[in-house]
């Protein structure tokens, strides 16, 4: 009985996003067979069903064996959601509400709005909530199980070593080169000029909207400069307890009534004006227009003359690269994450075709432990900056090895170290429950069968 934490974790992802999601599927697939019992909880043949309909919908691949798949993996859920139970495990009510509205707000952002979610769904987003809320309780206990089997479980480089040594040489990965990366950003200020130009621009925009010459959301279309809601006519679903948004947008919002227009404000990325449209509690709907004063050449050039300053204590080591990077960078990810470029995966090794083309062609004429002149950039939301990059590491093009990729097989070690641990308690544990699979099911999918103690067509 083989069974990875990987593909657990994605099943148990599937299952909290597929209450939801199927919610919001236009066309809903009806099934009310039981497929299987376990315990006292039953797995319908639905749920399935409508969760490979959302992996395709989402644009993921389906393997031939998709259904059997998820049949075993929602088994294995619900042995592990039952037994967190029995060990009392804590998941409080406040936990499953804050990932349910995490939920809602990952939909209301795909979809734009929340009528836009409620008009696909074909509910509201309190019945939905409540359609989800205990397959999100459910996956959450069963997290939990998971986490307390298998989150004890350490690596020994021993075990590394032997882990690599079990792999065929003729199926050893090939990695591309990668580079890990830090930098030191500043972006400049625009004179206070520009900025009261910008703030009397905004109040004539503020001006004409409340004299209904035109509406927020035209205006927003026609002159904001938010690239992630301009379209929408500036349009946000945000949460109050939400801590990615810039808490002086959030604490200006959240004091106008539905329909106010605040006065121009100032935050990280400019200056806005915001009008409430609709307020819920901690939830609202809101409608912004972005304008970013424009910097100078001379702002640009008093800038990087400050970032060669730093530069020049950095290789004169009166100072760490670290270190000012967390005394002189704007850049936010410095302060959770360190100054080093972080992948996909959140690691510190990126790939070439991961970076702007401007980095790209700077770290071309760098050798590893340079760090380069202060440069000008533009970031990805169109904001003018100047930074120093230090290249830290660079590997060669290769194949899998010990010396180049330790961590990485460390991780895929543990993570087969995890899987049977968890593997044995579900040994132990699966044959103490009822489980009863429905003939049919069974049928279609025979592996399923050594988890039943009982068979039956519903």
């Amino acid at each position: 009985m083989r069974y990875t934490k990987r593909i657990l974790t994605i099943c148990f992802l599937l299952f909290s996003v597929t209450a939801i999601a199927q919610s919001s599927q236009a066309k809903k697939i009806v099934a009310d067979k039981i497929a299987a019992i376990v315990g006292d909880r039953i797995i319908l043949q639905s749920d399935i069903k409508n969760s490979i309909a959302d992996i395709a919908r989402q644009g993921g691949t389906v393997p031939d064996d998709a259904q059997c798949l998820l049949m075993e993996q929602a088994v294995i859920s619900k042995v592990l959601m039952l037994q967190a139970e029995k060990d009392s495990l804590p998941v409080s009510d406040e936990e499953v509400e804050a990932e349910l509205d995490q939920k809602i707000r990952y939909y209301i952002n795909q979809l734009g709005t929340q009528e836009a979610l409620e008009e696909v769904a074909g509910k509201t987003i309190y019945q939905i909530k409540d359609d989800a809320r205990e397959s999100v309780k459910e996956q959450k206990l069963a997290s939990a199980m998971q986490q307390k089997i298998v989150g004890g479980t350490r690596i020994t480089p021993n075990e590394v070593k032997a882990f690599f040594d079990k792999i065929p040489k003729d199926s050893l990965p090939f990695y591309e080169s990668e580079l890990e990366i830090c930098q030191i950003i500043i972006y400049p200020k625009a004179s206070r000029d520009l900025e009261q130009y910008i703030i009397g621009e905004m109040n004539n925009y503020k001006k004409q909207i409340e004299s209904k010459l035109v509406t927020f959301d035209q205006l927003a279309k026609k002159v904001s400069e938010d690239p992630g809601s301009k379209d929408r006519g500036g349009q946000y679903q945000i949460n109050r307890n939400e801590k990615s948004w810039d808490p002086i947008f959030m604490s200006t919002a959240f004091r106008l009534k539905e329909g106010d227009i605040s006065v121009p404000v100032k935050s990280k990325f400019g200056y806005h004006i915001i009008q409430m449209v609709e307020r819920n509690g901690d939830d609202a709907i809101v409608r912004h227009i972005l304008r970013i004063p424009p910097v100078t050449d001379d702002e640009i050039k008093q800038t990087i003359s400050k970032l060669d300053t730093v530069r020049s204590k950095v290789v004169a080591g009166t100072i760490g690269f670290n270190e000012a990077a967390g005394r002189y960078s704007d850049d936010d990810a410095v302060k959770f994450a360190g100054p080093c470029v972080t992948g996909r995966d959140g690691s510190s090794y990126v790939t070439i075709d991961a970076l702007d083309k401007d980095m790209v062609t700077m770290l071309a004429k760098m050798k590893v432990g340079d760090i380069s002149q202060p440069t000008a950039f533009t970031d990805e939301q169109a904001k003018k900056g100047v930074r120093i990059v230090y290249l830290k590491s660079r590997s060669e093009p290769h194949r899998m090895n010990l010396d180049d990729d330790y961590s990485k097989i460390s991780q895929f070690a543990l993570e087969e170290k995890k899987s049977k641990t968890l593997d044995k308690w579900l040994q132990t544990k699966v044959p103490t429950y009822y489980i009863m699979i429905d003939g049919e099911t069974g049928n279609e999918c025979p592996k399923l069968m050594r988890f039943a103690t009982d068979t039956k067509s519903f």
